[in-house]
């Protein structure tokens, strides 16, 4: 096996042993090396040290099992935490919240068991983060974990500092520039945007060993929860989510910035669609049918720089303003994606509340947004776009599988 490989096998036996004592020294053994050796193998393969990552698991696995219902107490004990108290102090320590307050704030999600081999994931330590703080004198400044508010999702890249700044950190400078070029191009036509502090007068960004730190300023506001939209006048809120999608677009039409440009077709065609049929076994016929359609479409539709991720939680409203964040996935594709990504975002977060009885409505809302977007800013697509509506529409029963 490989370095990653052990480790991997690590993160696996601590799932399955958080309600015991789990010591360093278990796993270096289970492992092969020396404890030193393979501290600090864990550390480079994780982002941060073994003990503190079975202590950050514990606790949020004691957080969701007190969101479903169970006792705080009782689960903290369950964990190996020896008294409240502890278990209250390491998880201000490790979260900047007390759990009463992170209860209140965000939505416990199920942690989900990490995979090395699966994603990009880096988790750097808030002592790590002080370090890197010091290049815009921030070092004293309080470290927050960011969750997202409509699901509850961690953000495992960026944290809050103080109530006034985020620091954000990637191994892919590309997203990062990605991100620094789009906010600054955004912000210069009056829309809200996080915009990279300067350490100097020109630098943007440090790099510290493998990743890419940049600081940008907290927008006021709060951002849109996919839940909200099935409530009250949800028309009116998911054309809103519409329009400033189309006005963003029209100020990305005029960014002058080199971003990848991406073939939606043959991702679709050649990845895509294979993967659902082997995952999901739909029906040959479906499948056939969206791959002709789209190709037929595919052409005519108008291409650009495009946000990629807007799902609504990168969304901030305030009461005089509104804007986007996350530009770092941002780049040359179908325009039409955007607002499609942000219906199918709404309803893929709606499974997690009473999904059943808002199927018909979220094609209500699959609709309002397209119409939103289009509004009077993008006739030239408007058939094209309720022709797709429709074709959703048509085929909706036969995608129940």
């Amino acid at each position: 096996m490989d370095n990653r490989e052990i480790i991997q096998s690590s993160i696996d036996y601590i799932e399955e042993n958080l309600k015991t004592e789990i010591t360093a020294h278990e796993l270096s053994e289970n492992a092969g090396f020396s404890i030193f050796h393979y501290c600090r193998l864990f550390q480079s393969a994780v982002g941060m040290p073994v003990m503190q990552y079975i202590i950050r698991r514990k606790l949020i696995n004691v957080v969701y099992e007190t969101s479903q219902g169970q006792k705080m107490i009782n689960s903290a004990l369950l964990y190996g935490f020896d008294t409240y108290a502890g278990f209250y102090k390491a998880f201000k320590r490790e979260f900047g919240y007390t759990p009463s307050e992170f209860l209140k704030k965000y939505k416990a999600k199920k942690p989900y068991r990490i995979n090395l081999f699966m994603e990009e994931h880096i988790m750097i330590t808030h002592k790590k983060i002080s370090e890197v703080l010091k290049n815009w004198g921030l070092q004293n400044e309080t470290i927050k974990d960011i969750y997202y508010e409509g699901t509850g999702n961690h953000n495992e890249s960026a944290y809050y500092v103080g109530n006034d700044y985020v620091i954000k950190f990637t191994a892919n400078v590309g997203k990062l520039i990605n991100h620094i070029e789009l906010s600054k191009a955004i912000e210069n036509v009056g829309l809200y945007s996080a915009t990279a502090i300067k350490i100097e007068e020109e630098k943007e960004y440090i790099q510290d060993g493998e990743l890419y730190f940049y600081l940008t300023k907290r927008l006021g506001g709060s951002q849109i929860k996919s839940k909200d939209m099935y409530e009250g006048d949800y028309v009116t809120k998911v054309r809103f989510v519409g329009e400033i999608i189309g006005q963003l677009h029209l100020a990305l039409k005029e960014a002058d910035i080199v971003v990848n440009n991406v073939d939606m077709y043959e991702n679709v065609k050649n990845w895509a669609m294979p993967k659902v049929r082997e995952i999901m076994n739909m029906p040959e016929d479906i499948c056939k049918d969206y791959i002709e359609v789209f190709g037929n479409l595919y052409p005519k539709l108008p291409k650009q720089i495009i946000h990629r991720d807007p799902n609504p939680g990168n969304i901030i409203v305030n009461k005089e303003r509104w804007g986007f964040i996350d530009f770092e996935l941002s780049e040359r594709n179908l325009r039409i994606y955007d607002p499609c990504y942000a219906a199918t975002a709404i309803l893929s977060e709606s499974f997690l509340y009473c999904a059943d009885k808002k199927f018909t409505q979220w094609l209500e809302i699959c609709r309002n947004i397209i119409e939103g977007y289009d509004s009077e800013k993008y006739k030239e697509i408007y058939r094209v776009n309720t022709a797709m509506t429709n074709w959703i529409v048509n085929n909706f029963d036969k995608l129940h599988i």
